[in-house]
């Protein structure tokens, strides 16, 4: 196609899709991204979560990268990708929390005749360039601090454009039924999670999680970061989900996670159902999952311990949790369970439980990439990403 502009021409800029052009989009994603629905249902599904928390009232912008005097619905669409609004903090060596913004790059995508000429590259530059400043108001103190993808094309492309690597791993277990895992049958089983629930929850989770952040570090001189894990995360997930099993099964999933313990002491688990594929019968290898969006554990100062009466009693809260999250996945058909970015501390508690497990470090899909807007490096060396859980993958 002779007639396609440079992507170094300085014709191209970055623009905002109409309906029409959002819909041609979409077209061209489904076959890579409407999982287990079909290609007018995953239309309708991308229409619907801008719609829904975390996406809506500005939430999302959607961002194209065309020619600039070219007319809407009649330009070459020359890629595209979307970005999220997420409130985050970060907190320096001496416990100084500050509320700054995160935008979450998503969705990138080239029209696969429009390949290997450098469109995704500028559109990516383009919008570095955009993304400080993009939905920041002057007359607040609040700033952008980074922004995060998760890239499912390995390290080297969107390292060499500025957003950097960071540690991905995962813990997966095995579904089964509650009676069929674990070396252990939990002393008590955990209590579900219902969608009334969470809101509350989420609120309880931010102060632990924000008072984590406030403890001055001594050996750690690393600026923390972390995206805030707020009930508009969890809602967008649970929209996801809900509409991917109504259209399956004409059934939506009611339990959002599992919780054991009392105030103080309590462990809890969000999780969400993935169906990237159609429902395989029972025993058949799928790469359905359920992922578990965020582990809260209450009772910080006993998981560092690493030993005691508390501690011994969070092996017993941790295995029951993912025992529950084992049996949803059988009761919903999924392969697997995954809980991304275990501290080291999670991940000694978890050998404790006696449940089976692998750890994955990830290195084609789903890396955790930061951009890094604030003071300091963008390194591993230089900031801490904390939380760096599944829910906030967009």
């Amino acid at each position: 196609m002779d007639s396609l502009p440079n992507a170094l021409s300085p014709s191209l800029h970055l623009d905002h899709p109409t309906d029409e052009e959002n819909n041609a989009i979409w077209k061209l994603t489904s076959s890579a991204w409407k999982d287990a629905l079909p290609e007018d249902a995953y239309l309708r599904e991308s229409a619907y979560l801008m719609t829904v928390p975390l996406a809506t009232d500005g939430g999302m912008t959607q961002w194209v990268l065309v020619e600039r005097t070219a007319p809407p619905n009649k330009r070459f669409l020359l890629s595209s990708c979307e970005t999220f609004f997420k409130r985050s903090w970060v907190s320096s060596p001496d416990g100084n929390v500050t509320e700054v913004v995160t935008h979450g790059v998503a969705s990138v995508h080239t029209d696969s005749m429009y390949r290997g000429r450098g469109y995704a590259s500028r559109l990516m530059k383009e919008l570095a360039r955009v993304l400080p400043t993009w939905q920041i108001d002057s007359t607040e103190q609040a700033q952008c601090i980074a922004s995060v993808l998760y890239s499912d094309i390995g390290k080297q492309f969107y390292t060499r454009l500025g957003w950097r690597a960071f540690p991905s791993s995962h813990i997966e277990f095995a579904p089964g039924r509650a009676a069929e895992v674990g070396a252990l049958s939990p002393a008590a089983p955990a209590q579900p999670l219902l969608t009334e629930d969470l809101e509350q929850l989420c609120k309880q989770d931010e102060a632990l999680a924000r008072k984590a952040l406030a403890t001055p570090t001594v050996e750690n001189r690393k600026t923390r970061f972390m995206i805030v894990p707020d009930h508009t995360h969890m809602l967008w997930h649970h929209a996801k989900e809900e509409y991917t099993c109504q259209m399956i099964f004409q059934n939506k999933p009611h339990i959002k996670g599992a919780i054991i313990g009392d105030t103080g002491n309590r462990i809890w688990v969000v999780w969400t159902h993935r169906f990237y594929e159609p429902p395989r019968p029972t025993g058949t290898a799928s790469m359905n999952t359920l992922y578990i969006l965020r582990l809260v554990i209450e009772n910080q100062d006993a998981l560092n311990a690493g030993s005691g009466e508390q501690y011994d009693l969070q092996v017993d809260y941790l295995q029951a949790v993912i025992v529950s999250a084992q049996a949803e996945a059988a009761v919903w058909g999924l392969h697997s369970v995954k809980l991304w970015g275990p501290s080291i501390h999670v991940q000694q508690l978890i050998k404790r439980t006696g449940i089976p497990h692998h750890q994955e470090e990830r290195e084609e899909d789903a890396i955790s990439s930061l951009r890094w807007y604030g003071e300091g490096g963008a390194h591993e060396d230089d900031v801490e990403w904390i939380g760096n859980e599944k829910y906030g993958w967009c």
